[in-house]
């Protein structure tokens, strides 16, 4: 799962005025004015989400202040946006897009469906709407969404600190943390007027982790202790700042987010899908076309989960019956193989060094297989880091992403270590891939090579599509050749995002409870019940994205058939592989042209 920076990027919009760009860069006049703008759209997203410019590392020189704001996340934020977006499409709407060239008309695209589609989410008036990015979510607050998870670990892992203004933002956007806290708890209080109600099991995750965050004295709080460490060679009472802002601004506000999370708690029942609100299934119609970037319905999407977990899970069945596994269902083969202790690790430190040094093994092995599979390179500038434990309780598996543009911050994997147990060995070497390399963290360096607004605007379905095409290229790329237990990790992957497209549709459209939804997806996948226990949550927080995985896989592969059998003989693999990355994170719609465009000038 792909994260970042990008991922704050909820309530970002974009201003409409036009800069001056030297016109010789650009093929036509026309060309150049939507150069300026979707330049100066870049700058209002970064404005809006200051949070962005630290994530990609150019929050210097005339972007320095941005180094000491965070995005508004109250209620006017929200409206600010709104408007920042209508304003931009009016804008991009006055363009003679007929007179520019291919190049443009994907980054007006690319912009425009963000766009469009952040206004239809923000019309509803009621939780996370990321524009340009993956976590859309009916709530503003919940276990795996909020200001008290992604500020904390801004400022820990991105915020950089090398001399006293450094150190000074970090203060400022400590004080302006507190803020960022109210607002949300102020649309907390909205969404609850609007019947908008997480479900209780959701809520009991994240008030335990919200309490926990701000459990003890601030003096030993990351956010003080962060900051005082990174700063004892200034000699300055950094550390001691801080843990009065902690103490006097954040925690009441803390507190009182919490107040309105246990509110929230009286009024909760265990319904699992957004059904239950009076506009539930125009939300979520919206939610899984943002996830996916398509139009279909979740029927549609219900039985192209189905479909696909058949034909998986017939590659699936010989493997296991070489390996003596032959009774019962695929499912339940799986779920005795992760129950193998030849599979399994020690839980405790020594097993999670286990973890991770197995994925450090399997990135810097791909690594090397690279030129097999693009002529086009980058860095893959990349490593494996532990979740914060306050994370753990309520985030995903794993998530990763690409690193800062001048390279000075890596990409990461994230990996949940909660318990050992989430991770049988053969399951490991596909998450190295699909995290890292060739997956986002690879596919996001290209992206630095492009406007800088095509790194701050990204699609769920591409990102994921593209991150389950990078497991497929590594199982063509050999990887498991002389392993066919990891082999089938990688198909019982592909699997778990074919089961996700039928549980999600499942608990939104089709009223699943969440034990049906757990039970479903453990005993079809072979899954424990501890990891689809955190999926299938997340999929009640974050509705429509972990559909995006599947459909965005098979749609790459739809069009690398059509490629192959439009160009015959001129058909090459690491062309079409570049193609697909140097064309940037596009919609599904937009990605069939690009490929269109590939076709043509391979025939020449």
């Amino acid at each position: 799962m792909l994260t970042s920076r990008r991922d704050l990027l909820t309530g970002a919009g974009a201003a409409v005025a036009l800069s001056a760009l030297p016109r010789a860069a650009w093929a036509s006049p026309a060309d150049a004015d939507a150069a300026a703008l979707i330049a100066q759209v870049a700058e209002r997203l970064l404005a809006d989400s200051p949070e962005s410019a630290t994530g990609l590392g150019i929050d210097k020189g005339d972007r320095a202040a941005l180094k000491h704001k965070l995005g508004d996340r109250s209620p006017a934020g929200q409206d600010a946006a709104a408007s920042h977006l209508r304003e931009a499409l009016a804008a991009i709407a006055k363009l003679d897009t007929t007179k520019l060239d291919h190049t443009m008309q994907v980054n007006l695209d690319v912009v425009k469906t963000a766009f469009e589609s952040g206004l239809k989410g923000l019309s509803f008036g009621f939780g996370d709407v990321a524009v340009g990015g993956w976590r859309n979510a009916p709530y503003v607050v919940i276990q795996n969404v909020g200001a008290f998870l992604d500020t904390p670990r801004m400022l820990d892992s991105d915020h950089q600190i090398e001399n006293s203004d450094d150190a000074e933002a970090y203060l400022d956007r400590l004080a302006a943390y507190a803020g960022q806290l109210d607002g949300e708890t102020e649309r907390l209080r909205i969404a609850a007027g609007k019947g908008v109600i997480a479900p209780d099991f959701l809520l009991d995750k994240c008030l335990k982790q919200i309490k926990l965050a701000r459990e003890g004295n601030p003096a030993g709080w990351g956010l003080v202790t962060s900051v005082a460490n990174r700063t004892a060679s200034l000699k300055r009472d950094y550390g001691q700042r801080a843990f009065e802002i902690c103490g006097f601004k954040v925690l009441p506000a803390i507190d009182r987010q919490i107040a309105e999370l246990e509110k929230h708690r009286a009024r909760a029942t265990g319904d699992a899908g957004v059904w239950k609100f009076p506009d539930g299934d125009a939300y979520y119609a919206w939610a899984l076309s943002a996830g996916t970037t398509t139009t279909r319905s979740p029927e549609e999407v219900h039985k192209q989960g189905l479909d696909e977990l058949a034909e998986l899970q017939a590659q699936m069945d010989p493997i296991l019956r070489a390996q003596g596994y032959s009774q019962g269902s695929v499912g339940e083969r799986m779920t005795a193989l992760g129950r193998d202790p030849r599979f399994l690790f020690p839980d405790n430190d020594e097993g999670r060094k286990q973890i991770i040094a197995l994925l450090e093994k399997s990135i810097a092995e791909m690594r090397a297989k690279m030129p097999q599979a693009f002529h086009t390179l980058v860095r893959g500038n990349v490593e494996v880091k532990r979740l914060p434990l306050a994370e753990e309780p309520g985030a995903p598996g794993a998530y990763g992403g690409p690193g800062t543009i001048d390279g000075k911050v890596p990409g990461r994997l994230w990996i949940n270590l909660r318990s050992t147990g989430i991770w049988p060995r053969y399951s490991l070497p596909d998450l190295a891939y699909h995290e890292s390399i060739p997956g986002h963290a690879w596919q996001g360096e290209y992206t630095f090579k492009l406007p800088l607004v095509r790194s701050l605007l990204q699609f769920n379905a591409y990102s994921e599509g593209w991150a389950l095409y990078a497991e497929q290229l590594a199982d063509e790329l050999g990887a498991y050749a002389d392993d066919p237990i990891a082999r089938l990790g990688y198909l019982q992957s592909l699997s778990f995002r074919a089961c996700r497209l039928v549980v999600d549709t499942g608990l939104h459209a089709k009223r699943w409870t969440r034990e049906q939804a757990i039970q479903w997806f453990a005993t079809t996948n072979g899954s424990t019940v501890e990891e689809v226990q955190g999926e299938v949550d997340r999929y009640c927080s974050w509705p429509g994205q972990a559909c995006g995985y599947k459909v965005g896989h098979s749609e790459i592969n739809r069009l690398r058939r059509h490629a192959q059998a439009e160009l015959g003989g001129r058909y090459d693999f690491r062309a079409f592989n570049d193609a697909l990355l140097l064309g940037g994170n596009v919609p599904m719609t937009v990605l069939g042209r690009v490929i269109d465009r590939h076709i043509a000038e391979r025939k020449g």
